[in-house]
């Protein structure tokens, strides 16, 4: 597999990380904006669907994605878009000061940057605070957000963003998700090779999604795929 992939990038959030260690730490911000929160989920669900059906994208993503939770909630979307970055963005960052990465993340990351192997980032969120918190700003050579661009995985598009930014094919790259739904989804279908990192609370989820080229459980196994 080594010689076909110059390029290897990975998605943050439950791929860097175990989701459950946030989860929990996120709870009391949840808690407190319960409402806010269920809609704000509610919203991405609805925007995937709407992507999935019409391949569209958003010039002013934070905006829209304001409008559809101000549905939901019926309330006024003058002040969403701000209460959204506040309570849900912003509060949902914090936590990451004490999370643990997922063993032997940096040791694969510098492997792979020592074999000479760009390495990428895309993320649904903004990534960049998030990286810092966890001592992973700097180790990229490219870093994106999906929203940026107006759409959220799994449409193609961010995916194709970040292979230009790491100026290689897509199929020159292996995409490292936790979702088969969407990381493994959307990097196929912009042409990339993908890894799943299975769940290590529900390591047999996701069997109805697309099948990725490659299943591990640790950080070593996935080394060892790539340099192998």
């Amino acid at each position: 597999m080594r010689n076909s992939i110059e390029g290897v990038a990975f998605d943050l959030d439950g791929t860097l990380y175990p989701n459950y260690r946030l989860h929990l730490k996120i709870i009391p911000a949840i808690m407190k904006e319960l409402r806010l929160s269920i809609a704000f989920g509610r919203a991405r669900s609805i925007i995937r669907r709407e992507q999935e059906e019409t391949a569209a994208v958003q010039s002013d993503f934070y905006q829209y994605q304001a409008g559809i939770v101000s549905k939901i909630m019926s309330v006024p979307a003058d002040s969403l878009k701000e209460k959204i970055n506040r309570f849900i963005y912003k509060a949902w960052e914090s936590p990451f000061k004490t999370i643990k990465l997922f063993k032997g993340v940096v040791e694969t990351i510098t492997a792979l940057r020592k074999a000479g192997l760009k390495l990428g980032l895309l993320s649904d969120f903004p990534p960049e605070t998030k990286l810092e918190y966890l001592g992973l700003a700097g180790v990229w050579d490219a870093v994106l957000c999906s929203e940026s661009f107006g759409a959220i995985k799994p449409h193609p598009l961010s995916f194709k963003k970040l292979a230009a930014a790491l100026s290689l094919p897509p199929e020159k790259i292996l995409y490292v998700g936790n979702s088969r739904s969407y990381d493994v989804a959307g990097a196929a279908r912009a042409g990339m090779k993908t890894a799943w990192i299975k769940s290590p609370l529900f390591p047999g989820s996701g069997l109805k999604k697309p099948l990725p080229d490659f299943s591990f459980n640790n950080y070593r196994q996935l080394s060892d795929f790539v340099l192998d």
